[in-house]
């Protein structure tokens, strides 16, 4: 009994020692993990490197409250609405504003708008010429004021500091092998060929066909019935080509310098029953729209430079001039676009943005 009771009280010794070890580390540990997930506790919290503060001070420096003008030739259409609004959503991210002149496809409203905004001494001008000469003076007279000056798509005859769009040259010679395979030696097709400008003096339309004619004229059996210029209409493009449909009935390919004005062209050839057989191309900024024209069978093949990554290349390229700091009109880049063929397969999804909502 002795030898029981003293084991007992043994036992019961060394259960409350370890009933208070095991509440101490407990306790302990609690402690602990509190001190670790509390960062006012923490002794050693994580801070920026001195490298990276300097670099968003920089950054701040050289964007935050910088006014970008911006003189598309019109607004209402799918490619400068989706230029503008992801321009606006990009610039107030950086902290800097966007003054939009809209000159609704006229010549002299849009060369004034300019004009306005050198007065109004922006940081930067953006336009979209819709020629090689229109705003040429007054871009030149921009960067003589210390603005900077970002041509979109279609560029002038004076430089400016950067060009952002489409490499059109290329956009032709793409288009332009295409058509051979379609309709070139051994395709067992007329060879025939049309081909639709927008306006003749844009720079969109002279690189595009310039382009196009290098790669078409590499197979003698291509033959160009028709070059003319329907200056962006979708409804000049339609009369156009129900008249060459007309003379050429065994037409092989359609090529349009815009989706938008190919629609026309394309509606043409469904009327007269023509689309299976006669390809209708087309390249563009890569819409809803032009995704739904290819699922509809409306074009054959859509060359997408799409404009969404356009309006943030335009920002990114705003934001190097800024920063750089060089004078205005002495430095001359090209930020050009990423370049997509799609068909009716690969034309789905996400291949084209989606609409805004």
């Amino acid at each position: 009994m002795r030898v029981s009771r003293a084991f007992s009280s043994g036992v019961a010794h060394a259960s409350g020692a370890f009933r208070r070890a095991v509440a101490g580390s407990v306790l302990g540990g609690c402690f602990a993990l509190a001190a670790l997930s509390d960062p006012a506790t923490a002794a050693d919290a994580p801070k920026p490197s001195k490298n990276a503060l300097e670099l968003q001070a920089r950054a701040e420096k050289a964007l935050k409250g910088k006014t970008i003008g911006w003189v598309p030739v019109t607004l209402g259409i799918p490619l400068s609405d989706e230029w503008t609004a992801t321009m606006k959503q990009e610039a107030e991210k950086l902290g800097m504003k966007l003054v939009v002149r809209d000159p609704g496809w006229n010549a002299t409203a849009q060369l004034q708008a300019v004009s306005a905004l050198i007065g109004e001494k922006v940081d930067v001008l953006v336009v979209q010429n819709p020629n090689v000469q229109l705003l040429a003076r007054e871009l030149k007279r921009a960067n003589e004021a210390g603005i900077y000056v970002v041509q979109v798509n279609m560029a002038s005859n004076y430089d400016g500091d950067a060009y952002v769009g489409g490499d059109f040259i290329r956009i032709g010679q793409l288009l332009g092998e295409d058509v051979v395979k379609a309709c070139g030696k051994g395709s067992g097709t007329s060879g025939k060929v049309q081909i639709i400008q927008g306006e003749l003096t844009a720079t969109a339309s002279l690189d595009q066909l310039a382009g196009l004619m290098e790669a078409l004229n590499k197979d003698d059996t291509i033959k160009v019935v028709s070059n003319q210029a329907a200056n962006w209409d979708a409804t000049k493009a339609l009369d156009i080509t129900s008249s060459v449909i007309q003379q050429h009935p065994d037409l092989c390919a359609s090529v349009g310098f815009w989706g938008v004005m190919q629609r026309g062209a394309s509606q043409a050839l469904k009327t007269a029953g023509k689309l299976d057989q006669v390809k209708s191309y087309a390249s563009g900024e890569g819409g809803p729209a032009d995704c739904d024209m290819l699922q509809q069978g409306l074009l054959y093949k859509y060359l997408n430079y799409n404009a969404r990554l356009q309006g943030h290349d335009i920002i990114q390229t705003i934001s190097f001039l800024l920063q750089n700091g060089d004078k205005p009109g002495t430095k001359h880049i090209a930020n050009f676009s990423q370049l997509v063929m799609l068909d009716k397969e690969t034309g789905k999804g996400d291949a084209c943005y989606s609409a805004r909502k």
